[in-house]
C-alpha cells in the first residue's frame, strides 16, 4: 500500500480512552508532525451510535457506525482499535492488518488469546502491530520487553498490574474499609467498572501477565496457564493480622523461568512492608523484571486511565508513523517484519533454542498465610497441627486472634515455612472436615 505524505488513522472506539487517542490527533497536529516529519490525520471513527451526546469538539463527518468505512478505505494506514473485548475487535484486528493496515490496539484480551496469530498475520503482510497500551497504561514495559531488555535471559516478571485492585487493597489496608465498601468507592471514582468481576477476580490481570510471560519467556502463553485467585474474599482482619506479621496484602501477577519449566500466577499476596511493591498504593502500577544483564529493574506509574493510557496508544502511533517516515525498506514499508512477533509468535524451539514447559503452581515452594475459625476449646491446635505435619509442613507462628464468646470461637493464624503447593492445598482440605474448624478463611501466599 503506498503511503501519501499525510498518515491517515482510522479510530474504532470512542470511550474514556478512545476520546483521548480524538483528542491527542486533532488538538495537537503540529506537535505530531515535528516529532514525525509528516502530519498525522484523523480520518475516520467508529463508534456505536451515531445519536449519542459528546463531550468533545469531533466533527460529525468523521464518525460512522460502518466498519467498513475503516477496513477498506486503502487510503487508511493505521488503524486504531480501543474498542475492548474479543469480539468484534478481534475480527477487526485481523481484517485491518489482511487489508495491509498497520494496527495499534490497547486489547489485552485479544492480545493474550490472539496474539501469536494475529503477529503471524502482521509478518505475513508485513505490516506492525504494537500493543503498548494493553498492559500497564503509560508503564512502558512492552517496549522494554521487545528491545531494550532483549540482550538478557529474563528470569522473573512480577508485579501490580491491576490499578482497580490496587485501590481496593489500598483503602482495606490503610482506612479498614471492607471489600464491598472499597469496591464501591472505587466505582464511585470511575476506576471499577458496574460489573468488576474481570478486576476483583483477577481476569484481566491474567490477560495482561500472560501477555508479558510470552514477551519474557518467548513461549507462547495461554491464559488458561496462569493460576488465579482474586481479592474478593478478603476481610479487614486479614489486613491487621499482616500488618503485625510485618506485611503489606498486594494483588500480584507473577511469571517465572527456573530450569526451563514457567510457572505464572495471579493472586493476592503478603509482601514484606520493606519491599518496593508493598509500597506501590492507590491506582498506580508496577512491574519488577529479574534479567540476567540488568539484574532487577522496576517500572512504576498510572496503570489505566484516559491519560496514561491515551499516552501509550499515541505513542505506538507515532512510532509506525516513524517507522514510514525514517526507515525506508522497513516493514511499515512492506518488507519483513522487524521480529515484534517472536515473542509470541506459534509455539516451537524459542529463539535461544531452549526447551520450555509451562507448568501449574502444584510445586511452587513458598511461605503461607492461613487464618482459620475454630472452636475455642482444648486440642484445636493439636489436630491442626496433626494434617499440617502429616503434609509435612512446619509451622513458623500460630497465633490466637479475635475470640467471640457467645459462638464459643476463635480465630487462628499460622504462618508456615517453605512449604508445597499441592500440599497445603490438600492440608486445607482435610482441616475443613474437622468438627471443630468451622470455617477456612484466608489462603495467603507470602512472597518475600
Amino acid at each position: 500500500m503506498g503511503v501519501p505524505g499525510e498518515v491517515n488513522v482510522g479510530l474504532m472506539g470512542l470511550g474514556v480512552v478512545g476520546g483521548g487517542v480524538a483528542a491527542a490527533l486533532l488538538e495537537r497536529p503540529e506537535t505530531l508532525c515535528g516529532k514525525i516529519g509528516r502530519p498525522v490525520k484523523l480520518k475516520k471513527v467508529l463508534v456505536r451510535d451515531l445519536a449519542k451526546p459528546r463531550n468533545s469538539n469531533l466533527p460529525s463527518s468523521l464518525l460512522t457506525t460502518d466498519p467498513e468505512e475503516i477496513l477498506s478505505d486503502p487510503d487508511i494506514h493505521v488503524l486504531v482499535e480501543v474498542i475492548g473485548g474479543t469480539q468484534p475487535a478481534a475480527d477487526y484486528l485481523e481484517a485491518g492488518l489482511s487489508a495491509g493496515k498497520h494496527v495499534v490496539t490497547a486489547n489485552k484480551e485479544v492480545m493474550a488469546k490472539n496474539g501469536p496469530e494475529l503477529l503471524s498475520l502482521a509478518r505475513r503482510n508485513r505490516v506492525n502491530l504494537l500493543f503498548e497500551a494493553s498492559v500497564g497504561g503509560g508503564i512502558p514495559i512492552i517496549g522494554c520487553l521487545m528491545n531494550e531488555l532483549v540482550a538478557n535471559d529474563i528470569h522473573s516478571v512480577r508485579g501490580i498490574i491491576n490499578g482497580t485492585t490496587n485501590y481496593i487493597l489500598t483503602r482495606m489496608a490503610h482506612h479498614g474499609t471492607d471489600f464491598s465498601q472499597a469496591l464501591k468507592e472505587a466505582q464511585e471514582r470511575g476506576y471499577a467498572e458496574a460489573d468488576p468481576t474481570n478486576d476483583v477476580e483477577g481476569i484481566d490481570a491474567v490477560y495482561k501477565l500472560a501477555i508479558l510471560a510470552s514477551l519474557a519467556f518467548h513461549h507462547p502463553f495461554n491464559p488458561e496457564d496462569v493460576y488465579r485467585q482474586g481479592i474478593s474474599s478478603l476481610e479487614s482482619q486479614d489486613f491487621r493480622y499482616a500488618q503485625e506479621l510485618g506485611y503489606a496484602i498486594k494483588s500480584l501477577a507473577i511469571a517465572t523461568l527456573e530450569d526451563g519449566v514457567i510457572q505464572a500466577r495471579v493472586y493476592p499476596a503478603l509482601v514484606p512492608v520493606d519491599n518496593m511493591l508493598a509500597k506501590v498504593d492507590g491506582v498506580y502500577n508496577a512491574v519488577e523484571v529479574e534479567g540476567s544483564l540488568c539484574g532487577k529493574v522496576l517500572f512504576h506509574g498510572m496503570g489505566a486511565g484516559r491519560e496514561p493510557t491515551t499516552s501509550a496508544v499515541v505513542g505506538d502511533v507515532i512510532e509506525v508513523a516513524r517507522r514510514l517516515t525514517l526507515q525506508p525498506g522497513s516493514p511499515a514499508d512492506g518488507s519483513p517484519g522487524t521480529g515484534e512477533e517472536a515473542s509470541l509468535r506459534t509455539p516451537g524451539p524459542t529463539e535461544d533454542g531452549a526447551a520450555r514447559t509451562v507448568e501449574s503452581i502444584d510445586g511452587l515452594m513458598l511461605k503461607y498465610y492461613l487464618r482459620l475459625k475454630v472452636a475455642d476449646q482444648p486440642g484445636v491446635l493439636a489436630q491442626i497441627a496433626h494434617i499440617l505435619g502429616d503434609g509435612e509442613i512446619s509451622m513458623a507462628s500460630v497465633i490466637q486472634k479475635d475470640t467471640n464468646l457467645a459462638e464459643q470461637t476463635a480465630e487462628i493464624v499460622i504462618t508456615t515455612h517453605p512449604a508445597r503447593e499441592a500440599s497445603v492445598q490438600a492440608s486445607l482440605r482435610s482441616m475443613a472436615n474437622l468438627e471443630v474448624v468451622r470455617g477456612v478463611k484466608s489462603l495467603l501466599r507470602i512472597e518475600e
